[in-house]
């Protein structure tokens, strides 16, 4: 029986190999082997059966049987007969030879059957191939194939057959015609001489070790003779291919003679295959083993053969590899073998011929020749030994090839070259240099430059192999050392070598150190004649200095240059002041980055470092050599302008220090005659330079400067045409700017004493002279930029110093002021200003592209502070051409300004160093008239229809005010005159619209008010709080909010109004009611604010003209646009309304819907009161209640789809409501009325969902879009964002957000989720104003049984929200809610039952202590809505469910007992509901219910393993929330199972945030019940049946699985419960499954129904 069964299983598993799915071929494939591991003779006879009776099967099917076999073979060879041995054997013999046309795939399976079975039954194997290998016959392709995969699988059982093979096989090659004949038999041979090879190197383990080469040796010679005379030459490739394949192991076997007498033609033969063939790794890898052999047997004939043979492998190795070719890697591989194995034997020749290579010849000869030469480096050590100078001396001219591809093959060859004393040769030095200059390569071509070969390494991956290497040759090769130390200092100091620099220093700090460490003594670089090309002291000092000043470029070469410095000990002096410094320094730079740095600040530590370094030096003749080579990098410097201006600093630095007078001035006038003027860079650092030098030599720079002005060489640059001369062509304009730039360094830095003395002549008389050209002896300004600006910074300069040293006497006038700091003189003081002044009015006035205006005005500060004082002529110039030049600007974000790069910075520069020039003259002239005098010319300014004008015009007003307040000093009682003027000027800028203008204005309006305290006689510490208050008022300024903008801007007035002086006041308030036509409507904003607080203050004045100011402000409202007029306005609305409301309340209810803007505004001013607020509340909440909300054609039902139309007088009332509650006022008559004002409310929001506007109202709606109306008219709209007003106004602001931040608002205006709406704001309500629910749930229980159904649904939703909170309970509202839901049991709406079962579901979240004593109602109401019969889509059922199973956890079982089995009973059928919702709800129902099975387990653990298979299945449901709910009840019905294990295993793998792997689980799901439960496999089974037919293909795949762990793990009595037949007939029914997925579980399965029989 158990046969048949097995037999069955196969069958039915081999009948479905017809599957065309590959995933199911494969696991029928594993399904037979699992049924093999049973029983593996039964599966190979049964498999063997199959074929023989299905001979018609096709052959991709019959691959799959054959591949099963093989598997069951390999796993189970150890434990075959070798009766069934033998039978598999002679199936796999006649499948393979039973197509005389070659079908590879078939025919391989069957071969591949007969190996596995060869390596243990091989005599029976070869039995049934010999058999089809007779004499005299061509045996079958794949007869051969099987004789060579057996050679190689057991190669000492194949070997002693293979003489008989040899001998047969040798006579049919002959017969040989087909192609594949031909490879087949070049096959064997290949694998028969390679086991002969495998079995004669291991003769100690082989049975036979008598067998010999010799015993081979005239088969293998004579089918070598004819494969390659014969078949060598074939006409097709694969054919050659596989002869060559088979010559190079055959060639070990040949007898030493015969090799020799073949070679002179194998060779050629084999190396004229290269030429044929494009894949060319047999032919390099057989042609290896044959050179192998002959090198072997010590050929003589192979050294005649050497040229071409080294000719062509050198083509070869020079080919470019093919990425169509995946054996090209390998086959550079061999070709490298084949050098090698050449190498050893023939060295002399082989460098004779590579070495000429690696000098002419193409690009790839020449890479090659040098990957050749390092391979033979390597694998021939000791016969290269002798030929070191030669191949040192060889690689002279590869050196100098420009290719990338060569450079990085002589750098691989480098560094095998190393560790083998190649680099300690001479003549290696070239070698070193090469490495270095890789080293200091430039970058690659930038981004969108394509390479010219895009295999080329570029030239950033050349330098960073030349890095690495260099690095490793110092750090790692010990013999190495001695060659790189002192060598690489030489590459330190030309500028060639600069990128290079940064391993260059790492490798020198490293051989410094470890020479230190080795030669103590010789710790110094060396300084003999063999070493005198090495750079001195000096030259290394400077050069790593200025590396050092930018320190994070070419890698953070900065910290290795100064590592180095420290590591080479150039002078014993120095060794502890650097050994202290370095450290600093390198630990300033750790705790920076490239952006951080401060690069002023780092320069200026390397030059304090050097001034120490150079006092600490105790013979000064040390630093003239120092100066002589700064000069001599300087010259030779084409580095950064960065570092060539440091190093002038350092130059400056180091001449300061110098002992000889005359080494400085030659070297400052070889400075002079050498810099390159051009560059602005160059001349900042001559200027610096000569600046630097001057503090010790002053006399020598300036007699320097002055002898180079009067020398040839300034002359021939200064001719009489070099003016007209292109700017191209000519540079003495910047000669002229570099030498000004000298004379302003050299008197900031000169000593005051003895600047004074030089002042006049020489410093300024040729300072001007630079300045100025003649033509015709005519002085002509300059018209060069660079020129004029370094005029401005020089006599920047020199106002400057003067300004510090304190010389002369002021004549400042002012209020009580007086120098406390006295300024120097200068007689041309007023020449240098209006020479600034020249140059300011000559700047265009459209751009800004260079700093001279900032140059020019810094310099014009610095002159005003000198004696003697500017004319008023001069003062009002300077003052109109400064103003002019910068506040006329055009706007930075302009076109131009965009095209001009840094014009921000050059602006705020410029408006800075313009606000220091207005301080500068104000200082000079104290006093209110001289304050008056800059407002003259700054008032236009203030004044500009352009707003960037205003706003940097009021900032110089600000900082001048406040300038003036600080300076001002003593007290006057006298008042100051420019109060009123300087108020109407500044007050209106308070709201100008330019961003920043009005904080500004603010600041000006205090600093006048303050400045007029000070001249009333009030001290300088005097504390105005009003005053002090101001400065708290700009927020509101900016402030978009307009009743903060009011009281902001109603502060300032009440300040101005309370300090102004009594006799300026009116005409202060005249000049701002003519504000108010101001075009800027911000300003206007100012007066009218001020305005409205004299009425306020005022108002009885208005009383006779009420009647007319309501008409006016009705058509100023409708006039005037700018907002801050209207709310001005709109105070003086609540003045009307506050003395006559009813003609107030009378016109603004009479105005027409919708309401226009200026309506709302009239209702939002009345909102500000609260008494007038309250009486309006009260007639619109009346009005609210009395009318019908809407009109309908028809009876209305919720859902019908009737038209309902809005009231209007509701309406009205809801828009009125929302413009008076948003008036923050509003909030005390809110909150008096709340509960009436939200029920009112909710009711009408309830009423407005789905309502349209009467058609009268339609029309103006749509025209309102585009009119002044500020809100939409339709009516949910209305009501919804009046509700929102209510509860914001009513200080419910946590409410609204809650209830907007879940998308509640949204939801409410939707009719089909306008009571999910609803419930939000129920629950928020309960959650943030609980204490006023009682209120409002007394007055919604009425509305309850409201004729609107709309109500009904409306207060339904929100009184079932609030049960799910406690809140109900604490106010005592619990008893009256329940009984109010539960009478909604027959509602004749669906939604309101639904929502009533949903309330009373959520006492289990709200108020779970009571549900106990409820609970007989409450589970009533339950059952009651699942057995609801107007239920037709079990939409309460489902309510039902959900509700209960909240209400179970809080239920004991006594309270249940009654209808749990009911329950229990009614929810199977939705287990399988097509509704996933319902799905969900029933699961997770059962699973709460299982929870009070327990303790009767006759009683409900019937129903838990009914549903079991069920829950199983679910957990590999398409919808998520039901797999979750799968989760729940099983974890809740393990206990029920009355197994620990089970429960154990869902309470651990089947929690909600766990992954499940669910095929294992299963398994040990399986495992656990079959221990348990053994007796219900036969009713798990049948349930797992039913679910083949289930509609979801993941349910149809877990069925099977199921049914397949349960097998797994039956024992033998009880899989006596299963009806075997039924089963495999229904999964064999089910294998034709269109899901792929469900036909690999039911193959699966299959496999595992073994275990049953």
């Amino acid at each position: 029986m158990m046969e048949s069964r097995i037999r069955r299983l196969a069958v039915t598993l081999m009948d479905a190999t017809t599957d065309k799915d590959p995933e199911v071929q494969e696991q029928i494939h594993d399904s037979l082997c699992s049924l093999g591991d049973a029983d593996p003779e039964e599966i190979l006879d049964a498999c063997g059966e199959y074929l023989r009776q299905h001979e018609k099967l096709p052959y991709p099917f019959r691959v799959i049987v054959l591949r099963s076999m093989e598997s069951v073979i390999r796993k189970h060879l150890g434990e075959l007969r070798k009766g069934p041995a033998a039978a598999a054997a002679a199936l796999a013999s006649h499948e393979m030879t039973k197509s005389k046309e070659p079908i590879q795939e078939w025919q391989e399976a069957a071969s591949d059957v007969l190996v596995e079975i060869g390596k243990r039954f091989l005599n029976k194997v070869m039995e049934e191939v010999l058999g089809k290998f007779q004499p005299g016959i061509l045996p079958h392709p794949f007869v051969l194939r099987t004789f060579a995969e057996l050679a190689a699988a057991n190669v000492f059982g194949m070997v002693p057959f293979l003489n008989s093979i040899l001998g047969t096989l040798l006579p049919m090659l002959g017969m040989a015609r087909a192609d594949p004949a031909k490879c087949g038999c070049c096959y064997a041979l290949q694998r028969f001489s390679e086991s002969i090879q495998e079995y004669l190197a291991n003769l100690d383990q082989a049975p036979d070790p008598t067998i010999r080469r010799d015993a081979f040796s005239q088969e293998i010679g004579a089918a070598f003779e004819l494969l390659f005379s014969a078949w060598l030459q074939h006409r097709e490739a694969k054919v050659r291919l596989a002869v060559v394949a088979a010559l190079g192991p055959m060639s070990s076997l040949l007898p030493e003679e015969k090799l020799e007498e073949q070679l002179p033609k194998l060779l050629p033969g084999i190396l004229g295959l290269y030429k044929k063939h494009p894949e060319p790794f047999p032919i390099s890898k057989s042609l290896c083993q044959i050179l192998e052999s002959s090198v072997a047997i010590g050929s003589r004939s192979l050294e005649a053969q050497l040229e071409p043979l080294l000719g062509t492998l050198l083509l070869q190795i020079c080919a470019p590899a093919d990425p169509n070719v995946p054996t090209s890697a390998k086959n550079h591989t061999e070709l490298l073998r084949c050098f090698s194995v050449l190498g050893c034997s023939f060295p002399d020749r082989l460098l004779l011929f590579l070495l000429p290579k690696s000098e002419s010849g193409s690009e790839r000869v020449r890479v090659a020749s040098l990957l050749i030469l390092r391979q033979i480096i390597n694998s021939a050590p000791s016969q290269l030994e002798p030929k070191k100078s030669f191949i040192v001396s060889s690689l002279k001219f590869p050196l100098q090839d420009g290719s990338n591809k060569v450079k990085r093959a002589l750098l691989q060859l480098l560094s095998s070259m190393a560790p083998r004393g190649y680099l300690e040769q001479p003549g290696a030095e070239a070698l070193l240099e090469f490495l270095v200059r890789q080293c200091a390569l430039p970058p690659a071509a930038p981004p969108g430059i394509p390479e010219a070969d895009p295999e080329d390494p570029t030239s950033d991956s050349i330098r960073s192999i030349s890095v690495s290497t260099l690095l490793l040759l110092s750090t790692t090769v010990d013999r190495m050392s001695h060659v790189l130390w002192p060598f690489l200092l030489q590459f330190l100091i030309p500028a060639q070598f600069g990128a290079a620099l940064t391993p260059l220093c790492r490798s020198l700090t490293f051989l410094a150190l470890k020479n230190r460490e080795e030669q103590p003594e010789n710790a110094a670089p060396p300084r003999s004649e063999r070493h005198a090309h090495l750079p001195s002291p000096q030259a290394l000092t400077t050069r790593l200095l200025v590396v050092s000043s930018q320190p994070f470029l070419g890698n953070g070469r900065g910290a290795a240059a100064l590592r180095l410095l420290q590591a080479l000990r150039l002078h014993p002096d120095l060794e502890n002041l650097w050994n202290k410094e370095i450290p600093l320094l390198l630990e300033h730079l750790e705790g920076t980055t490239e952006d951080s740095l401060c690069q002023q600040e780092w320069e200026e530590k390397l030059l304090q470092f050097l001034r120490e370094s150079l006092a600490a030096i105790p013979e000064k003749s040390w630093i003239c050599p120092l100066v002589s080579e700064m000069f001599r990098q300087l010259r030779g410097s084409d580095g950064s302008q960065l570092e060539k201006n440091f190093l002038y600093r350092s130059m400056g630095t180091a001449l300061g220090a110098c002992p000889s007078k005359e080494l400085v001035r030659k070297q400052l006038q070889e400075l002079l005659e050498n810099a390159r003027y051009r560059e602005e860079a160059e001349r900042e650092g001559l200027a610096s330079c000569f600046g630097i030098c001057a503090r010790d030599h002053l006399e020598e720079t300036l007699e320097k400067l002055e002898e180079f002005l009067k020398s040839d060489v300034f002359k021939k640059s200064l001719g009489l045409f070099s003016i007209f001369k292109d700017r191209s062509e000519a540079e003495p304009e910047k000669l002229r700017s570099g030498l000004v730039l000298c004379y302003g360094r050299v008197a900031e830095a000169a000593p005051p004493e003895l600047l004074r003395s030089r002042l006049e002549s020489p410093i300024l008389e040729n300072l001007l002279q630079l300045g100025h050209t003649k033509v015709l002896g005519i002085k002509v300004e300059p018209k060069d930029a660079a020129l004029k600006l370094s005029l401005a910074r020089s006599i920047s300069m020199i106002g400057r110093a003067l300004g510090s040293s304190g010389s002369g006497s002021g004549n400042g006038s002012g209020n009580g002021s007086g120098c406390r700091n006295q300024p120097g003189s200068i007689a041309r003081k007023a020449e240098l200003v209006m020479l600034m002044v020249e140059f300011l009015k000559a700047e265009p006035p459209e751009a800004l592209r260079t700093r001279l205006r900032q140059g020019a005005l810094g310099t014009c500060t610095h002159l005003v502070a000198l004696e003697p004082p500017l004319s008023d002529p001069e003062r009002s110039e300077l003052l109109d051409t400064a103003l002019g030049s910068v506040l006329g600007l055009p706007p930075l974000e302009s076109a131009r300004g965009r095209e001009e790069p840094g014009a921000e910075e050059l602006f705020q520069a410029a408006l800075a160093a313009l606000r220091e020039l207005l301080r500068a003259l104000l200082r000079r002239r104290l006093n209110p008239l001289g304050l008056q005098e800059l407002f003259a010319h700054l008032g236009p300014w203030l004044k500009s229809p352009r707003a960037r004008e205003r706003r940097r015009a009021v900032a110089l007003a600000s900082a001048l005010l406040e300038f003036f307040l600080e300076e001002l000093h003593g007290s006057a009682l006298s008042p100051f005159p420019a109060s009123a003027s300087l108020l109407a000027l500044l007050a209106p800028r308070c709201s100008d619209a330019a961003a920043g203008v009005g904080a500004a204005a603010l600041d000006c309006v205090g600093a006048v008010l303050r400045i007029e305290q000070r001249c009333q006689g009030f001290s300088r510490d005097h504390r105005d709080e009003l005053l002090e208050a101001l400065g708290s008022l700009k927020a509101g300024l900016e402030n978009a909010d307009g009743s903060v903008l009011f009281r902001t801007c109603s502060r300032v007035a009440s300040a101005i109004g309370m300090r102004i002086p009594p006799e300026q006041l009116l005409s202060l308030l005249l000049a701002l009611f003519e504000g108010l036509e101001d075009p800027d409507g911000n300003c206007s904003r100012a007066a009218s604010v001020i305005i409205n607080s004299l009425l306020r203050e005022r108002g009885g004045i208005l009383r006779e003209k009420v009647p007319e100011l309501l008409a006016v402000i009705h058509s100023r409202l409708e006039a005037l646009e700018p907002e801050p007029l209207r709310r001005g306005l709109q105070q003086s609305v609540l003045v009307l309304a506050l003395q006559h409301p009813g003609a107030v309340l009378r016109c603004l209810l009479g105005a027409s819907l919708p309401f226009d803007s200026h309506t709302c505004a009239m209702w939002r001013a009345l909102g500000t009161e609260p008494s007038l607020t309250s009486q309006i509340l009260e007639q619109l909440l009346e009005t609210l209640s009395r009318e019908i909300p809407y009109k309908e054609s028809k009876s209305f039902l919720l859902g019908s789809g009737s038209e309902r139309v809005a009231t209007p007088l509701p309406l009205a009332a809801t828009c009125a409501l929302d413009e008076l509650m948003s008036v923050p006022e509003a909030a005390a008559a809110v909150l008096e009325r709340f509960p009436n004002l939200f029920q009112s409310l909710l009711l009408r929001l309830g009423c407005s969902v789905g309502v349209q506007l009467p058609k009268f109202l339609q029309g103006r709606e749509k025209r309102s879009q585009h009119g002044s109306a500020p809100r939409s008219l339709q009516p949910c709209s209305c009501a919804l964002e009046t509700l929102k007003a209510m509860l914001e106004r009513a200080g419910n602001d946590d409410v609204v957000r809650d209830v907007g931040s879940a998308g509640g608002w949204e939801l409410m205006g939707i009719p089909e989720r306008h009571h999910d709406g609803i419930a939000l704001l129920a629950g928020a309500m309960a959650r943030l104003c609980g204490p006023r629910l009682p209120r409002i749930v007394r007055s919604l229980i009425p509305v309850l049984g409201s004729v609107f159904e709309c109500q009904r649904v409306t207060s339904t939703a929100f009184l079932a929200e609030l049960l799910n909170h406690n809140v109900v309970n604490d106010l005592i509202l619990l008893e009256p809610l329940l009984d109010a839901l539960t009478a909604l049991e027959k509602d004749s709406c669906l939604l309101v039952r639904i929502l009533a079962l949903r309330g009373l579901g959520n006492v289990a979240s709200g108020c779970p202590e009571k549900i106990r004593r409820h609970g007989s109602q409450l589970l009533a109401s339950m059952v009651n809505g699942m057995d609801d019969k107007d239920d037709p889509n079990n939409l309460v059922a489902l309510e039902a469910m959900s509700s209960l199973s909240k209400l179970l956890d809080h239920l004991e079982e006594r309270d249940v007992q009654s209808m749990l089995l009911h329950v229990a009973i009614r929810i199977r059928p939705f287990f399988d509901s097509e509704q996933p919702d319902l799905r969900r709800s029933s699961i997770v129902l059962f699973g709460n219910l299982s929870r009070f099975g327990r303790a009767d387990s006759e009683v409900f653990s019937e129903q838990v393993l009914n549903g079991l298979v069920t829950l199983l299945l679910h957990l590999q449901d398409p919808c998520p929330d039901v797999v979750k709910a799968c989760k729940f009840a099983l974890r809740m019905c393990g206990p029920c199972l009355g197994c620990e294990g089970l429960r154990e295993m869902f309470g651990n793998h089947l929690r909600e945030e766990r992954g499940l792997h669910y095929g294992e689980f299963i398994n040990d799901v399986c495992k656990f019940l079959m221990r348990s439960h053994p007796a219900l496999l036969s009713r798990l089974i049948s349930t797992n049946l039913f679910y083949f037919k289930s509609p979801w293909r993941e349910l149809r795949a877990a069925a099977p699985m199921f049914i397949g762990f349960l097998v797994l793990h039956v024992d033998e009595e009880q899989g006596q419960q299963v009806d075997l037949d039924q089963l495999i007939s229904a999964l064999k029914l089910l294998l034709k499954d269109p899901v792929p997925a469900v036909r690999i579980k039911v193959a699966e399965t299959l496999g595992r129904l073994v275990r049953l029989l």
